[in-house]
């Protein structure tokens, strides 16, 4: 592991160099790139410094205690530290998803459950929002298909960083752990003898994917036209604006009706339509690849039911992880770190523990 380190700092003293380069700006798309990849390598920088030099307080420590007994106690804290050191080092080195710095587009579809569920899908909605904003991310509802009491049949919505976030902390490194089927118990709004019923919404978390990344010819392509609609006859246009693109080769679809004009809608579907399109190809090399790489991958289902939010006991619970804690109230609200980082932390293990097998 050691002697892969070394060869990162020498990768990330030349990045260096390199960037301190005025020349190397002059190619924007390059030092970007480049500016990345020394993002990536600093923390392993720091933190094999900070071993090493915990190595050193270990001899020097040990030497003194050799006259001194009571330097003994700064050894094992010395060698202590230098362990915790080792895990941090280790759980640097493991293969990263060279998506985790995307931006998304998280698309929440209401289940069974009529409109019970629709609400359910307006409250992930919301909590969703509420996160982006906490963490300081931009976002933008694409397009939305509204119930009769005010939830969501379904609702798109891309999720942006605003600038250059750290390592792990981008949007589809936080937020990819979100997508499957969300579980609530609660006394629906529609209920008239209190009785908690049971409901879900299906949650689908995609890398945005830049027009590069997926290639889409136009005669692979279906658009139909159509008026968009609303409940109650609210927001029904009336002229052919809303937009419906087939991407014939693999079925996929992609729709959009909330902008004012064809081409808006028609951009906004093709957004959706890139990054469900890459997502496919990711999942298609995925299944194609051997188990031990499939784990590496994905080491947290994301297709079964992930979660449950039962509201007469206040509690969330992530099945995937067995994280549990009584502050829906909160986590409704936008506090989702800590849900999100038993997802995170598992993910590493599993991953370490594949890495050390190899």
């Amino acid at each position: 592991m050691f002697e892969a380190v070394e060869e990162l700092l020498v990768e990330h003293a030349d990045l260096e160099k390199r960037l301190a380069d005025p020349s190397v700006h002059a190619d924007q798309a390059n030092a970007r790139k480049l500016a990345k990849r020394y993002a990536e390598l600093t923390p392993i920088t720091r933190v094999y410094r900070e071993w090493r030099q915990a190595g050193e307080d270990i001899e020097a420590a040990r030497e003194l205690a050799a006259e001194e007994p009571e330097f003994l106690a700064e050894v094992k804290d010395s060698e202590r530290r230098r362990e915790e050191l080792t895990e941090e080092l280790r759980l640097l080195l493991v293969p990263r998803d060279p998506s985790d710095d995307k931006d998304v587009i998280l698309e929440i579809k209401a289940g069974e459950g009529g409109e019970e569920s629709a609400l359910f899908a307006g409250d992930l909605l919301r909590m969703y929002l509420r996160f982006a904003e906490r963490i300081g991310w931009k976002t933008e509802i694409i397009d939305f298909n509204e119930s009769d009491l005010g939830g969501y049949k379904d609702v798109s919505v891309a999720v942006k960083t605003k600038g250059n976030s750290e390592p792990g902390q981008g949007v589809w490194a936080r937020l990819k752990y979100e997508g499957g089927v969300h579980r609530v118990q609660r006394v629906p709004a529609t209920e008239s003898q209190g009785r908690i019923h049971t409901s879900a919404a299906g949650v689908l978390v995609t890398p945005e994917a830049e027009e590069v990344e997926v290639e889409i010819h136009a005669n692979d392509l279906r658009i139909d036209v159509y008026r968009s609609s609303g409940p109650g006859g609210q927001s029904v246009n009336t002229t052919d604006s809303a937009v419906r693109i087939t991407h014939l080769p693999t079925g996929i679809v992609a729709s959009c009706q909330n902008e004012k004009s064809q081409l808006q809608n028609k951009e906004q579907a093709m957004r959706i339509l890139r990054s469900r399109l890459l997502a496919a190809a990711q999942e298609e090399a995925e299944r194609e690849a051997s188990d031990a790489r499939r784990s590496q991958v994905r080491t947290v289902d994301r297709s079964e039911r992930i979660r449950t939010y039962n509201y007469p006991e206040n509690r969330i619970s992530d099945h995937r992880t067995g994280f549990k804690s009584y502050n829906l109230d909160q986590v409704l609200d936008g506090d989702l770190n800590a849900v999100i980082q038993s997802c995170v932390d598992a993910d590493a293990a599993a991953k370490l523990a594949v890495a050390q097998q190899n």
